[in-house]
């Protein structure tokens, strides 16, 4: 009697009562057998099984995050973008090439090689609209009801690219997970915060640095990886700073309102107001240029979150208000914000709380003085 070397050739003796198809191509991809397809969560849900000695733990945070990611497709019908999902077979199935169809017996089960925190994010998702679904039946809450099963039915149906390895091993798993996860490099800080066009200040960022007047004198970076290139003076991750902290004053870390769900009229507003602020920039300080302290990014944050208070000590942001104070900075020197090297040896963040501090200081100091002499004088 032949060995039998695999759980479908054991289920095979039997008679089965049900197959799980899954259409696709066979190929090979680097000398090993891989099945190329597209499948619903539904399906996705029902074949795959995670390995704790492949995968690591899950991590809360970035489960979190990408629960959130998804919502935005359920609840407000954004695109969303996902890699896709690489599965083992360990000898499970069977692949009919006439058919080109794989079929794994309903018990059987693939391993995930990559995509475990999205599966688990879809899987969580769905399990709380199940539960919300009981909760709302119990209640008779029908219109919640089809509002629920709307949304299960797109988490269902929505298309995942998947990639299952025929023939690999436990340990070529191993090593696949390895090179998967530890081989490729995120992307840099300005390209990162660049391509993210779904946050407030990002899409106010892209709007003010392509439409702005003020930004044809102030140029910004649009393209590089990191930092900036030689010949531009802001980063477009810089411009999401100073956005930050003119409209709540605080660093960007910090922003409340970065969020995803805003209204056009809210861009609108904001991209008047942003756009006053650069043009008033420009008429008091001088010409923007390079190695000039005041044009350098902890004196633009620092200067951001200064007028930001100034401007909503009423409670709301005033234009009035932030005119007035931005009049105080052709009377600033800048060279005694820092003593010695400390601009270039302090951490970032207190490089810009320093200079923060000390133009605080000195507005509440001299500004009376100082611009009303110039009104008057004027």
């Amino acid at each position: 009697m032949d060995p039998i070397s695999s759980l479908s050739e054991l289920l095979a003796e039997q008679k089965a009562s049900s197959y799980i198809e899954i259409p696709g191509a066979v190929s090979r991809t680097f000398g090993q057998t891989t099945l190329s397809t597209t499948l619903p969560m539904s399906k996705l849900f029902s074949i795959y099984e995670v390995d704790l000695e492949v995968q690591r733990a899950i991590v809360p945070q970035n489960l979190s995050k990408l629960m959130d990611y998804i919502m935005l497709y359920l609840d407000h019908q954004q695109g969303i973008y996902f890699p896709g999902i690489i599965l083992s077979a360990r000898g499970a199935g069977e692949y009919d090439a006439d058919q080109q169809v794989y079929r794994l017996q309903a018990i059987e089960k693939l391993y995930v090689v990559d995509g475990q925190h999205r599966l688990a994010a879809f899987r969580r998702i769905m399990e709380t609209l199940q539960s919300n679904m009981a909760r709302a039946k119990d209640r008779r809450e029908y219109d919640r009801m089809e509002e629920i099963t709307e949304k299960l039915s797109k988490l269902y149906t929505f298309p995942m690219s998947t990639m299952i390895y025929l023939d690999i091993n436990a340990r070529q798993e191993r090593q696949l997970f390895s090179d998967i996860n530890k081989l490729p490099r995120k992307i840099g800080g300005n390209l990162a915060v660049l391509r993210e066009q779904r946050r407030f200040y990002h899409v106010l960022a892209t709007q003010l640095a392509e439409q702005a007047p003020a930004m044809r004198a102030i140029s910004v970076d649009m393209f590089t990886e990191r930092g900036k290139g030689p010949e531009f003076l802001f980063s477009y991750h810089l411009l999401v700073e100073i956005l930050c902290g003119l409209f709540e004053g605080r660093l960007k870390s910090a922003a409340r309102n970065n969020g995803y769900y805003f209204a056009d009229q809210d861009i609108e507003e904001h991209m008047k107001l942003a756009s006053y602020y650069f043009d008033t920039m420009l008429r008091h300080l001088p010409e923007p240029e390079k190695g000039v302290l005041c044009w350098s990014e902890n004196l633009q944050i620092a200067l951001a979150m200064f007028f930001h208070d100034e401007a909503t000590k009423t409670g709301s942001f005033n234009r009035y208000a932030l005119d007035y104070a931005m009049k105080i900075l052709p009377h600033i020197d800048w060279d005694a914000i820092y003593a010695g090297d400390e601009k270039d040896r302090l951490p970032r963040r207190s490089r810009i709380m320093k200079a923060y501090q000390y133009i605080k200081d000195f507005y509440q100091e001299h500004h009376l003085f100082l611009i009303r002499d110039k009104e008057d004088a004027g």
